[in-house]
Formats: structure tokens, sequence, C-alpha cells
């Protein structure tokens, strides 16, 4: 799959207003990605999500924009690029980016099912969540590059 400059520059606008303003109204135990003071039994799978669509006025998509090197996503073969269209078999179509979130997030140590479509077509990986606390934090524990 291959993802125009334009699909990623509208990602990261909409990621960063999203996950921002999110985080704003956020006391830090709901922090994304575990970090800080995060609840230890949220799970998280080690990934960010960015909002794109090829026009203005199309369905919004889901697609990986960082995939922590260490985390059970990139143990499971989540890639960056990839588009989610379900977890746990439910069809993220018309859910807000939020509602994704929360359908991806979970107790530490239970397994999500995503749908993913990439440059392998449409498949299904099993991912199963950590607590936030045990993904490395810093430059050499960052979310790795967006490359393959």
């Amino acid at each position: 799959m291959r993802i125009r400059s334009f699909h990623i520059a509208a990602g990261l606008l909409v990621g960063l207003l999203v996950v921002g303003s999110a985080l704003a109204d956020e006391s830090p135990s709901q922090a994304p990605y575990g970090s800080g003071n995060a609840n230890k039994s949220h799970g998280v799978i080690g990934i960010s999500l960015h909002v794109g669509a090829e026009h203005v006025g199309d369905p919004a998509v889901l697609y990986v924009g960082m995939v922590h090197p260490q985390g059970p996503a990139h143990q499971a073969g989540l890639r960056h690029g990839d588009e989610i269209v379900s977890v746990d078999g439910l069809a993220v179509t018309g859910k807000s980016y939020e509602q994704v979130i929360q359908m991806i997030r979970g107790e530490a140590g239970t397994v999500v099912k995503l749908g993913v479509r990439g440059e392998n077509g449409l498949r299904e990986l099993s991912v199963t969540r950590v607590a936030g606390d045990k993904l490395p934090k810093g430059p050499g524990g960052s979310h790795g590059s967006p490359g393959r």
C-alpha cells in the first residue's frame, strides 16, 4: 500500500490535534502509551494512529503512524502505514479516533485482534496488550522510524 505525502501530512496534523486536545482534557493517569503515572493495568500495544483521507470530505481512515520497536504490535507484524479496518471483528468505519483507541486498549495480558490492510493485503493480527510502563521510553526506546 502506498501512502501519499498528503495522507501523511493530513494524518499527522489531525493526529496531533486529536491527541493534543485529548491530553489537555485527561488526567495523567489516562495519558496514552502508559506514559507518566499511567494506570499499570491498562494495556497498550505500542502504536500511534493517524487519521487520513484521500480528499477533504472523504471518510477518514486510521493508519498506523508509528510502531514501538519493542512493543507487542511490532512483534505481531503491524507496520507503519497499515490501515486499521477492524478491532475484535468490529469495523472501525464511522467510529471516532477516541472510540477506536478505547477498543484497542484493554487489560494488560489480554489479546486484541486487529484487521489491517497493508502491502500484503488484508490480514488479521492478534496482539497481546502490555502495561504501558513495560515499553521503554526515550531515544533508544521511542516509537521508531516510519520506515519498514
